[in-house]
């Protein structure tokens, strides 16, 4: 149990629900994650719930007394600002970032343009619109971005969808492959070198960022199986950056944390040019996984924070946007 975590401020979070599953495209990973958070908070004496809306109607959040909620939800209807303005609705506070970061976050093409607004160094992009882009237009990506390129769809996580593109006859099949799973896709200029992610904890000036974690995949694919069914992949927490490198990389994550508006957790994924060392934004998760293979533990461990710890944390931390906060823990 966690300094100043005694049971009766436990049993102040009264009646809570992990909410799990849900109706995306990574509901199995959701699933997962939720698990492992609902084990832990249980087992530090949490009177804590499974919640699949992909099962039960929100509305039954309240007429079942449910005073907090750990969203364990992953991509659309979880991580995108709707399940967030549902509670908002309900009243009942819950962990991670509100609507507005919600939303931002999970559309990597808003994410981009308020990145570059507010100066923040992300890969150059073009964004192809489902029932719009001819064919002259797709072959003609790579011209303007060079290959090899990445292309996704632009509101998917867990690397769903993603292509990395190696010549001009590829890139059909990737934009085709990105647009069955969403309207807009976005090419985006690969970037060679180190790949890190930071986890980041927190709100506004006391968000703090945790180790970096270095990332090396098979072959440098860093794919759906790699990330969550494999143990190829190889995870280096401390990072082993140059030095002076892991401090720049947690004060861009904080920065790019913070002009979205984001509070409670999430997690920049970065890419690092082997050549010229600067870092570049990929994208803000809002809801990371918690999965056995999920970095965020990985890293708060490095930290000295235990998954329950963390999850008992991240609980304490659940707020609304349009009420009174809760103080984080």
């Amino acid at each position: 149990m966690t300094a100043g975590q005694d049971k009766s401020s436990l049993a102040a979070f009264g009646k809570v629900a992990v909410l799990m599953g849900g109706r995306s495209a990574e509901r199995e990973v959701s699933l997962m994650s939720g698990s492992g958070v609902l084990k832990a908070l249980q087992s530090r004496g949490v009177d804590a719930h499974a919640f699949d809306p992909a099962e039960r109607d929100l509305s039954e959040l309240k007429m079942k007394g449910f005073k907090r909620c750990f969203i364990a939800l992953h991509g659309r209807f979880g991580e995108d600002g709707t399940v967030q303005g549902a509670l908002e609705l309900l009243g009942i506070p819950y962990t991670g970032s509100g609507v507005m970061a919600s939303s931002i976050s999970i559309d990597k093409v808003m994410t981009k343009r308020v990145w570059l607004a507010e100066g923040l160094p992300t890969p150059r992009y073009t964004l192809l619109r489902r029932g719009t882009f001819t064919r002259e237009q797709v072959r003609a990506v790579p011209d303007d971005l060079g290959l090899p390129l990445i292309v996704k769809p632009a509101r998917e996580g867990s690397s769903i969808g993603v292509a990395k593109v190696l010549g001009y006859s590829d890139m059909a099949g990737a934009v085709d492959q990105a647009a069955a799973l969403d309207a807009d896709v976005l090419c985006e200029q690969f970037i060679a070198g180190d790949e890190v992610t930071c986890p980041v904890l927190g709100s506004g000036d006391d968000a703090r960022a945790l180790p970096v974690i270095r990332i090396v995949a098979p072959e440098g694919n860093y794919d759906y199986q790699n990330k969550y069914f494999t143990d190829d992949t190889k995870y280096l927490v401390p990072c082993g950056l140059p030095p002076g490198e892991e401090e720049s990389i947690q004060e861009i994550a904080l920065r790019a944390y913070r002009v979205l508006g984001c509070r409670g957790w999430g997690r920049v994924d970065v890419m690092i040019d082997a050549a010229t060392r600067k870092p570049w934004l990929l994208e803000l998760n809002t809801s990371p996984g918690m999965t056995g293979h999920s970095l965020v533990p990985m890293s708060a461990r490095a930290a000295g924070i235990s998954y329950e710890e963390l999850c008992v944390r991240l609980l304490a931390s659940a707020g609304l946007e349009h009420g009174p906060q809760e103080a984080t823990q």
